[in-house]
């Protein structure tokens, strides 16, 4: 087929680009259309979601006890005195079912691991599915973030050690701790235009893009990671850190879209040179993939005094629609001494912006001033996460912090391996599990492919040729797969990302014969022009 000319589109964001994919993979009705283009699973945990209408049976029950008499569709607060023990008759009538006894084992577990009261976990459980109350504190439900910070430190800590506390503001999803933590480090002239920001690469698009906004204007510095060393930081890149202007490193680790997770050694290097050589380096993290690597550890860990971790449960338990992520932040943190450190006029500014909340701003944490920024301020009383949305977070939680056998993990690790093993084969080209490798999306290399399936000749052309995303539109116009070009991510070498979480291991055949039909296209192309 000719060649068209996709140069339009070139500066395009991913996801934007792959709306252009998917009309031109959808414009044939007699073809399924196959979207490995969004890392949005067909996989999700089920106990917790069970749990989620037991405990709504059970509040609506708790709720109807209040104005029975009325007989007129109205319902009350629940009460907190006994609620545990008529949750137990409850479950008594209901032996059996999946949720219930989810929740059983829940109000013991928070008891006896977590060390809160049963009673007062079940009345904050109930109040939230019932949705009766604005979130209190604004921040995150009391118990709720108990539960999260467990969750998270199992999580996120592996085998490290705890270095004091930390809290936890539950926000709607990863996208928007991202936007509240640019903002709130923007309004409190933590980053300002002109300063240098380091970037992990290759990344997930927007950490790319927001920085450069005009609301921002910061000028990034890339942090590439080595391909050919299986997606790690070499040490001269680390060493890039030094740059005294560079005040905010932003990482997404397990990476996307290579998916890998840095290793111990790495992650060392990076924790020794920062405390060491760049003590007050702000750290922002994105480890939403980290519950999918085996033995992760976050550089939250590493450096807990640096380190804004966030965190969303969308990928892991299959719930985007449910916009769930979380932002952690240690108490002993480089933000807050940093607030602490501004000039005189800079906290006046401050403390005028952030006196309705209270009588000594300066006092006011940067996680609280995050809450306080995500709804200008003014409307501080009515921040946080809904609470239905906090319940099934929580819910979500405990069922992590309860499966000890890690069930449901290996189960999701599994699948997503096998995809990619799948995705390969059929593209005639054996590949190996790597240590550090995670598998949530793959990066396919297309000019190493095409170097490995025809000979270095044609990897030249195809790199000469620049074909990365016509290669893209010509996969979708002819066999119906919407891949997005890793380019937009970052990547140097012309490649696809395809995400392993959202099709079937027998579509994920179909797009390996695929890329592979349209490889072989070009390499017949190739071979035209070296006859002309």
């Amino acid at each position: 087929m000719p060649e068209q000319d996709f140069s339009r589109f070139a500066n395009l964001s991913p996801f934007e680009l792959k709306d252009q994919l998917i009309d031109i993979a959808s414009s044939d009705a007699q073809r399924l259309m196959l979207n490995a283009g969004r890392g949005n699973p067909n996989f999700l945990a089920t106990l917790p979601r069970w749990a989620f209408l037991s405990l709504g049976e059970f509040a609506m029950q708790e709720a109807q006890r209040s104005y029975a008499y009325l007989n007129s569709g109205f319902g009350g607060l629940p009460e907190h005195e006994g609620i545990v023990q008529r949750f137990e008759t409850y479950a008594g009538n209901h032996v059996g079912r999946d949720g219930v006894g989810f929740l059983r084992s829940a109000i013991s577990y928070v008891k006896d691991q977590l060390g809160l009261n049963q009673d007062a976990f079940l009345f904050e459980m109930v109040s939230a599915f019932l949705g009766c109350n604005y979130p209190t504190p604004p921040r995150m439900l009391a118990h709720t973030e108990e539960i999260v910070k467990a969750y998270l430190a199992q999580e996120m800590f592996g085998q490290v050690p705890r270095s004091g506390d930390f809290s936890v503001f539950a926000t709607e999803g990863g996208t928007a701790a991202m936007t509240y933590i640019f903002q709130s480090l923007r309004e409190n002239g933590l980053i300002k235009p002109g300063d240098k920001i380091a970037i992990g690469t290759p990344i997930f698009s927007p950490y790319l893009e927001i920085p450069v906004l005009a609301d921002y204007g910061l000028e990034i510095v890339d942090i590439r990671m080595d391909e050919h060393a299986n997606w790690q930081l070499p040490q001269a890149e680390i060493n890039k850190l030094l740059d005294p202007s560079i005040k905010i490193f932003c990482l997404v680790n397990p990476s996307n879209p290579p998916s890998s997770k840095l290793s111990d050694a790495v992650l060392d290097q990076l924790a020794s040179l920062i405390a060491t050589r760049t003590p007050d380096l702000f750290i922002v993290t994105d480890d939403v993939y980290g519950t999918f690597a085996d033995d992760f550890v976050s550089i939250f860990a590493k450096c807990p005094r640096n380190t804004l971790c966030v965190y969303s449960f969308s990928k892991f338990f299959g719930a985007t629609g449910w916009r769930l992520g979380a932002i952690a932040l240690h108490e002993d943190n480089v933000f807050d001494a940093a607030l602490a450190a501004l000039p005189e006029a800079q906290k006046k500014q401050l403390d005028v912006r952030y006196a309705s909340l209270t009588t000594e701003p300066r006092k006011l944490r940067f996680i609280d001033r995050m809450v306080a920024d995500s709804r200008a301020v003014a409307l501080n009383h009515t921040a946080g996460l809904s609470v239905p949305q906090q319940l099934q977070m929580a819910l979500f939680a405990l069922n992590g912090l309860m499966d000890r056998e890690h069930r449901y993990k290996n189960a999701a690790k599994q699948l997503i391996r096998e995809r990619y093993l799948t995705l390969y084969r059929n593209m005639g080209v054996k590949v190996a599990h790597e240590p550090n490798d995670v598998n949530y999306y793959t990066l396919i290399d297309l000019q190493e492919l095409a170097g490995t399936l025809y000979g270095p000749e044609f990897e030249a052309w195809f790199i000469k040729s620049d074909l990365g995303t016509s290669f893209l539109f010509r996969l979708a116009q002819e066999t119906g797969v919407v891949l997005l070009p890793g380019n937009g991510f970052e990547v140097v070498d012309t490649s696809a990302r395809v995400s392993l979480a959202n099709l079937t291991d027998r579509e994920y055949a179909s797009i390996g014969k695929f890329t592979r039909q349209v490889l072989d296209e070009y390499y017949k192309d190739f071979q035209k022009s070296r006859q002309q």
